[in-house]
């Protein structure tokens, strides 16, 4: 579908050879805007491709991953990008800075496709304007760790890792830890069995079901083995499974994706009995934030946590700094709110009130 009003053009859904040649001209771009996140999203099947492109007379082009649920009620259009589980999205540009009047075209078009809601998550250091101009949209803070690969792992190494990460590498490299890469899929299952062990123990913390647990983490995280094997079916040799073994059981176990200038750390797991004692997690972590470096990569990315938290404080002693990306969101009905509501009654029942309970939509993924 093509459209114009006079002042630009929209086109939907966007081709993916412009969608290719947008994201390599966007220097910002982060992993979940490429077009292999794009393909493991729609390849999902309950997913179809809303995304836009829009052509301002500038000659400036902005493009808005978008999808919305194959099966939804007449009349009741959810557009999101990205939808839940599926992270940042936000608009991808071509050269140069939108202006207020291009952005503010742009968020007032996708929030009128939304009939019942419109969202949109802005990656880290976006564009104010998309800010200024997202007056019909409520605004929520969101965070992500990230980690500046400039200088090279020299620069990592001594001046952003902190003194204790640096001390736990060394445990581990006296530990004799084997680390295998494997850029086939291969070793996925031996991710998923410790991503059941990590489960297990989020349960038992929780003082929740194990069904609960995992249904919970499942709406954050969305984590299944067939979810695994079609992002790393079309991230390709940009997926890499490693695992530390640790006298021949596997310790822990990170799952890498790279696109652009980042570096995504996006699912990690471990055996903690095995792993923790050996540091296994934070040796997995430096290994990966040097060979990022060493194909030069500009950021690798750690994920959301709670400042404060241990999670947050794990990352930081790898050199990660908080930035901040923004929700923007839209709707008719309060849907979210009444989801988050029936979300903590739901996880206020299980618990029964067990203190510690960490809510639904305060949880988030955990590398650990």
């Amino acid at each position: 579908m093509r459209s114009a009003n006079g002042h630009h053009t929209v086109t939907s859904p966007v081709p993916r050879e412009v969608w290719e040649s947008l994201y390599r001209s966007d220097e910002k771009a982060v992993v979940s805007q490429s077009p292999a996140w794009r393909d493991s999203l729609l390849a999902d099947g309950r997913y179809q491709d809303a995304s836009l492109l829009y052509e301002f007379p500038s000659g400036r082009q902005v493009l808005m991953p978008m999808a919305r649920r194959r099966l939804q009620p007449p009349g009741t259009t959810a557009v999101a990008s990205w939808p839940q589980v599926w992270g940042i999205g936000g608009p991808i540009t071509s050269a140069g800075q939108v202006s207020p009047a291009e952005a503010a075209a742009v968020l007032g078009d996708v929030a009128r496709r939304g009939t019942l809601s419109a969202a949109i998550t802005l990656r880290p250091d976006a564009d104010p304007n998309w800010l200024s101009q997202a007056r019909q949209f409520r605004v929520e803070d969101r965070g992500c760790y990230v980690v500046d690969l400039d200088g090279g792992f020299g620069e990592v190494w001594k001046h952003r890792f902190r003194s204790n990460t640096r001390r736990a590498v060394r445990k581990a490299e006296r530990s004799g830890l084997d680390v295998e890469v494997d850029r086939s899929g291969r070793l996925l299952d031996v991710f998923y069995d410790l991503y059941q062990k990590s489960l297990s123990r989020w349960a038992a913390v929780q003082r929740e079901p194990l069904w609960f647990t995992r249904m919970r983490m499942n709406r954050v995280c969305y984590t299944t083995p067939r979810h695994l094997a079609r992002v790393a079916r079309h991230f390709g040799e940009d997926c890499a499974i490693w695992v530390a073994w640790h006298d021949g059981q596997p310790a822990a176990a990170n799952i890498i994706l790279r696109a652009g200038s980042y570096v995504k750390a996006w699912r990690g797991a471990m055996d903690k009995e095995i792993a923790a004692p050996v540091c296994a997690t934070e040796f997995l972590d430096r290994l990966a934030i040097e060979d990022a470096c060493q194909e030069g990569y500009r950021f690798y990315d750690l994920g959301g946590a709670e400042p404060g938290t241990s999670l947050a404080r794990f990352k930081e002693n790898l050199g990660a700094t908080l930035r901040f990306t923004h929700e923007l969101r839209t709707e008719r009905l309060p849907v979210s709110r009444a989801r988050r509501l029936s979300a903590n009654a739901v996880s206020t029942l299980v618990s029964r009130g067990a203190p510690g309970t960490l809510r639904p939509d305060r949880a988030r993924y955990s590398r650990e």
